[in-house]
């Protein structure tokens, strides 16, 4: 069946030159963006039933844009003055990079990683007098707190935020060809928003591995797969799909 509508499970990108928006107009194809989770903030008082005082911390390890907004929303809400002296470590220059909405980037010392955690933890380790906080969400990986528990560094994580799921009851009667998924969140929330969901000819787009586990396991035939070494992103693998079933 060819393919003339696609649901992608995140926000619509706020750049103009996304590939989403180029695989629309090249496959004629029209997309729509429909955030199937979100995030929403603990409050100070959740915080602190944490046993968390921002005072006992002299570094904080930050693994997302999220978890930035968040250590700087309740650091504000407990009216805790974030100290010039306070360290950074940063698991991506884009988390870096963000966190100049709240501190003056050069008067900070900030240490950045490549990419992914383990790729942090020479940093981490560096700096083992130092008194860590993870300020983190409830879907940590958990490859974070063991990679910490090997350094042996002090610290301890705390539930800043939390991955909800979002209301879809419009999309009840909406049909799509297909359904891109990021997470296994993403697959959580299509099941708890209509628990009576029947793939039939919806095809089933997923990045990642966990995310592939998780459609597995919730009945799914996965249709369209990234990242894979012929298509490394997941408007790459919708294109290379597109165009096999398009022109029959």
């Amino acid at each position: 069946m060819k393919v003339k509508t696609i649901l992608v499970s995140q926000p619509k990108p706020k750049v103009e030159n996304s590939p989403y928006f180029e695989l629309e107009q090249k496959q004629k194809v029209k997309i729509d963006f429909v955030p199937f989770i979100h995030v929403e903030g603990e409050s100070s008082k959740e915080i602190r039933l944490q046993k968390i005082d921002l005072n006992d911390y002299s570094a904080i390890i930050l693994t997302s844009r999220n978890a930035v907004d968040h250590f700087f929303r309740i650091a504000d809400e407990m009216r805790y003055k974030v100290p010039d002296s306070l360290k950074y470590f940063c698991q991506s220059e884009a988390v870096a990079y963000y966190l100049q909405k709240y501190v003056v980037y050069r008067k900070r010392k900030i240490y950045v990683g490549k990419r992914t955690f383990q790729e942090m933890a020479p940093l981490i380790k560096k700096h083992k007098t130092e008194q860590f906080l993870l300020p983190a969400s409830d879907k940590l990986k958990p490859i974070v707190p063991e990679t910490l528990d090997t350094l042996g560094v002090n610290w301890k994580q705390a539930v800043f935020y939390k991955t909800v799921v979002s209301d879809l009851s419009h999309l009840e009667n909406v049909f799509y060809d297909i359904l891109v998924f990021f997470s296994p969140s993403g697959i959580k929330s299509l099941f708890e928003n209509f628990p009576k969901f029947q793939q039939n000819d919806t095809r089933i787009a997923v990045f990642g591995n966990t995310t592939v586990k998780a459609a597995k396991e919730a009945g799914l035939e996965i249709n369209i797969h990234a990242p894979t070494p012929e298509t490394p992103s997941m408007t790459m693998a919708l294109q290379k799909y597109i165009k096999e079933v398009n022109k029959k």
